[in-house]
């Protein structure tokens, strides 16, 4: 089976814990059903998700997302088939950004909006060796 990876960015509106945790129980429910797997910075101020699995299931939660009124701004960072996951035990991994990755004015100045696809994606492999954080 052909894999697809991708990767977007965009901003919460009306971000609270409790629409994280509504954002989350949805997408796990769903991808498990649908066979993709994933992880999902987030904070008030950003999120940024990988999406992984068959080509059809990543274009099908896209198009839920771009039509979820809780994002703003959603761009796709990187779009590719690839030959494994980065999270194959993941349904979505959740994850707040760490100080390795970008500071609140650096997300402000648009920095993960304006990553590049190899920067995103560095983001997460650098991510799947990590343990979850608590």
């Amino acid at each position: 089976m052909r894999l697809t990876q991708l990767i977007y960015t965009s901003r919460p509106f009306g971000f609270d814990e409790a629409t994280l945790d509504d954002i989350l129980l949805a997408a796990r429910v769903n991808n498990a059903r649908r066979g993709v797997t994933g992880s999902l910075i987030c904070r008030a101020d950003m999120f940024m998700q990988l999406l992984e699995g068959p080509r059809d299931a990543v274009t099908a939660t896209l198009a839920r997302i771009l039509l979820d009124d809780r994002h703003v701004d959603v761009a796709v960072v990187h779009c590719a088939d690839v030959p494994e996951r980065l999270f194959p035990d993941w349904t979505m991994r959740d994850d707040p950004p760490r100080s390795w990755m970008w500071t609140r004015e650096q997300v402000r100045a648009g920095a993960a909006r304006d990553a590049t696809a190899a920067e995103a994606l560095a983001v997460f492999q650098r991510l799947a060796l990590e343990p979850r954080a608590r």
